[in-house]
């Protein structure tokens, strides 16, 4: 879009004589022939920079300035007259204008002005928004050196179209790092579209990703759009990426290679355009040398890697997570804002945090629904905090037939490692050395909802 130049000027040539110029050069003119309806302009629509005269009737350039800087406090402001003294000058630049210019004009002179006041408007909106976005991103909060890198980091890589994979604990906000990365890319106006992969059952990853023809299987009532061609001209987050079937696994390198999808039941190809991320908190290359993950769809996906640091190694940023976690809670649930006291962070910061940032969110606000202290001691956090052992697993005592204590013990300790794992029953079995249903039966027969774990 070209840029848009309001001219404020009394005289009709320079206004006529600036907007042919202008024009010339690439820009939309707007012109207005007093500051009074140069206000109604600003109003109206949205403007790139303002050139202005200063000596005008009614309203001069320096209280147009004024009000103008109320409506519009990011536009750049260029004054320009032939009548004014270097004290007008000076004043003018304190209330806000980028640069004086004497008349008559130099039109290289104010051409080149101009085109460094746009530079230097795109750099500060820039700027703004980096620091609107990062004060947003709530599981990126923190400004531990490992937090600053990861910022850092993602700065760099998001204007690039590169493949990236992102590793990292569950709970230390992997999917919060690909929006990062979307939303500080060119790809930001267009779709984000997340698809967890250990979510979806085997037999329908392939439509998932790449969609389906209706009738192309039992069940398939109607055309579906797969996740790819949702995502296309955006970007595509594989979440999981380690637990893709390996046979779906090449289907997605051609689809990478070849930048083209076929629906599942389809005869043509259809032309994507992805930004891919994936993550996992497995060890990816534990996967590779065990076969469980394709070499060259590795390499393909890796062309940078991202590490989310855990909670464990920044604990001089649980102090501003948990205030931020407090604030959000209370404002949420409209309970009066409350604070934790300096000992009751002090403690937070001592734990392991095996479930990262998620699990202190959980302890915060369970610590608010179950006390009403304020500040909040470290008594309530302590009674938040998951019972402790020796061995780091969750105890089981009691009296009572073994049985019982065999499967309170059982219990806890299912629902402590689905905990740890965000919720995620599949990675919960397995390093329970379970199967899946296995995992699911157990815990029908102990009477456990799986989702409490989560």
């Amino acid at each position: 879009m070209k840029p848009r130049i309001l001219i404020v000027d009394d005289d009709q040539g320079t206004l006529a004589s600036l907007s042919r110029a202008f024009a010339l050069e690439g820009y939309t003119a707007l012109t207005a022939s007093s500051a009074a309806r140069a206000l109604e302009r600003l109003g109206e629509e949205p403007v790139d920079a303002v050139l202005s005269d200063v000596v005008m009737p009614e309203m001069d350039g320096l209280e147009f300035l004024a009000q103008a800087r109320e409506r519009a406090p990011h536009v750049p402001f260029i004054l320009m007259s032939g009548q004014a003294s270097l004290e007008t000058a000076v004043k003018a630049t304190r209330m806000g204008a980028l640069d004086f210019v004497e008349k008559p004009v130099g039109l290289d002179r104010l051409l080149l002005t101009l085109r460094n006041a746009l530079r230097l408007d795109h750099l500060e909106r820039e700027n703004r928004e980096l620091q609107r976005f990062w004060l947003d991103e709530v599981s990126l909060i923190g400004d531990t050196p490992p937090m600053r890198g990861l910022r850092s980091l993602i700065e760099r890589a998001a204007p690039s179209d590169v493949p990236i994979l992102v590793l990292g604990e569950n709970g230390t906000g992997k999917e919060l790092v690909a929006r990062a990365i979307h939303e500080l890319s060119a790809r930001r106006g267009q779709p984000f579209v997340r698809m967890n992969c250990a979510a979806v059952p085997s037999e329908l990853v392939e439509s998932e990703l790449f969609g389906h023809e209706k009738g192309a299987f039992s069940g398939a009532i109607a055309q579906r759009r797969g996740r790819f061609e949702q995502a296309d001209g955006g970007t595509l987050f594989l979440d999981e990426i380690g637990d893709m079937p390996p046979p779906m696994q090449a289907k997605l390198l051609r689809a990478l290679q070849d930048g083209e999808i076929a629906r599942v039941g389809g005869a043509g190809e259809i032309r994507v355009d992805v930004r891919l991320i994936s993550a996992t908190n497995k060890d990816i290359d534990l996967l590779v040398a065990e076969e469980r993950m394709r070499p060259d769809l590795y390499y393909r996906i890796n062309t940078l890697t991202i590490r989310t640091p855990a909670l464990r190694d920044r604990p001089g940023d649980v102090p501003a997570l948990a205030a931020h976690f407090a604030e959000a809670a209370c404002r949420r649930n409209h309970w009066k804002p409350r604070r934790l006291s300096t000992a009751a962070v002090e403690l937070l910061q001592q734990q392991p945090w095996r479930g990262n940032v998620r699990e202190l969110r959980n302890v915060v606000e369970r610590v608010l629904i179950l006390s009403d202290d304020d500040p909040i001691g470290p008594e309530d956090v302590r009674s938040a905090l998951p019972p402790p052992s020796p061995d780091g697993r969750p105890a089981a005592s009691g009296d009572g037939p073994l049985r019982d204590l065999v499967d309170a013990y059982e219990r806890e300790v299912i629902r402590e490692r689905l905990r740890q794992m965000g919720g995620h029953v599949t990675n919960a079995a397995r390093s329970l050395g379970l199967e899946r249903s296995h995992l699911y039966k157990k815990c029908k027969q102990l009477g456990l909802d799986i989702r409490e774990g989560s």
